[in-house]
């Protein structure tokens, strides 16, 4: 996760992502997080369609914390407004660049950490800034394909 502030940490998932992995995370990495940068409850949590956001538990525990920040209603079909994906491509690059290649999970996640914390604080404004530009393209774009 990240904010306009700084970027969140990394939590490595060890097995499939589903919904009680996922509420796992929310609940004991990203709530408390956005309750200590947002205190007054004005903070927007963003989440796409995968199917471990969209489960019941997920849903029902959103809605008993929904004082606690904004939860942003994701489009169908609208990838154009996850502004992670561009911080995730330059992670991949860094890690493309690194001379010798991590050979073992335990370098490659030393290798992803390494360059997460290495993002320009900058290039994470930058996303957040764009992200009424970005709606607005989806709407008139009506859900297809935008420059994002």
């Amino acid at each position: 996760m990240f904010s306009w502030h700084n970027l969140g940490p990394l939590i490595r998932v060890e097995q499939r992502l589903n919904s009680t992995t996922y509420l796992s995370i929310v609940a004991d990495q990203v709530h408390p997080m956005m309750l200590m940068a947002y205190p007054n409850g004005d903070g927007f949590f963003q989440q796409d369609n995968a199917p471990c956001h969209g489960a019941r538990i997920v849903q029902e525990w959103f809605q008993e914390h929904e004082g606690d920040f904004i939860l942003l209603r994701w489009p169908p079909q609208s990838p154009d407004l996850n502004p992670i994906k561009h911080l995730w491509d330059k992670v991949k690059r860094a890690i493309r660049q690194l001379v010798p290649q991590p050979s073992n999970l335990t370098e490659l996640d030393s290798a992803i950490h390494q360059a997460w914390c290495q993002i320009p604080r900058i290039t994470f404004q930058h996303l957040v800034e764009s992200m009424p530009r970005r709606i607005a393209a989806v709407l008139k774009a009506k859900g297809g394909p935008t420059k994002y």
